[in-house]
């Protein structure tokens, strides 16, 4: 990704920011864009390996600072011990980006109950152990503290087939809500984002595996029929940790083409018929108001 910010330069500077799954994906895009704004990032993932090369790029790439960390947010120790890391390096910390998460795609019946953990104890665990570590330390040091929360349009309109995820993202979009209007009077603010399709290497195919994406192609779901581009995120979750758009928590911003919509309307998939059977309801509408 070319640096392709929307906002004026060193528009974060002064924001030292924790992007959970930063390693790989939009976590990386994202993270990438806070850099180029003067942002200070810490990504964070369990595979220390891919931490390390992915900082190293993002600050050859950037000239940023970067501080990879290796923690389980599923943990709160070591939450508590990442965001300790972080305050001796950097001094302190202003804003969390929840962005760890695991999905895929089954029939829920087909589902052992420890699956369902592994995906909600990442999404919804993960994200509310971050969310009240930071919290705790921001209310106690009296910071003005943000946190960015990645759901989906499914958090508040449910999907079969990925029910363990739509739980997890509509509880944290819950989250997101409810201590919006709490810790509002502490200066902390909580936004969410929920993203359609974009495209990441690896992420897709393991959700759709061999000739599902080509039998199933996301992009035609859009209204827009087309996917996401990563910059187009990554500018919009720039623009809600940033100070310009201090007025503005409890929010959950869709970017998905007009996917769920598309989806939702009833007669949507009309878009299926062909012309010449178009002609043929014309006629047979036109023929029931002359009766």
């Amino acid at each position: 990704m070319q640096n392709t910010t929307m906002l004026k330069e060193d528009s974060l500077r002064g924001k030292i920011i924790i992007v959970t799954g930063g390693g790989t994906g939009l976590g990386r895009s994202m993270a990438k864009s806070f850099l180029h704004l003067g942002a200070k990032v810490v990504i964070t993932s369990r595979k220390e390996e891919v931490l390390k090369k992915t900082s190293e790029e993002l600050a050859n790439e950037t000239k940023g600072e970067v501080l990879p960390v290796k923690c389980d947010v599923r943990n709160y120790e070591e939450i508590e011990a990442m965001m300790k890391t972080v305050i001796n390096k950097f001094g302190s910390f202003n804003v969390l980006l929840n962005n760890a998460a695991g999905n895929f795609i089954s029939p829920t019946e087909r589902l052992s109950h420890r699956a369902f953990d592994t995906v909600v104890d990442i999404v919804l665990k993960g994200s509310y152990n971050c969310t009240l570590a930071a919290g705790k330390y921001w209310i106690k040091e009296k910071i003005n503290g943000s946190v960015l929360s990645i759901v989906a349009p499914y958090a508040f309109t449910g999907s079969g087939y990925v029910v363990p995820s739509a739980c997890g993202k509509a509880g944290v979009l819950a989250l997101t809500q409810s201590l919006a209007a709490e810790w509002g009077k502490y200066k902390i603010r909580l936004n969410a984002i929920s993203p359609g399709p974009f495209p990441s290497e690896g992420a897709w195919s393991r959700l759709m595996p061999g000739e599902l994406m080509k039998k199933f192609d996301p992009a035609k779901a859009t209204a827009l029929n087309r996917l996401g581009e990563h910059h187009e995120l990554a500018n919009l979750a720039s623009y809600l940790v940033s100070d310009y758009s201090s007025y503005v928590t409890g929010e959950n911003v869709v970017i998905d083409g007009g996917m769920w919509l598309k989806g939702a309307g009833q007669f949507n998939l009309c878009e299926m018929i062909p012309p010449e059977m178009w002609d043929a309801i014309e006629q047979l509408t036109r023929k029931g108001k002359s009766s």
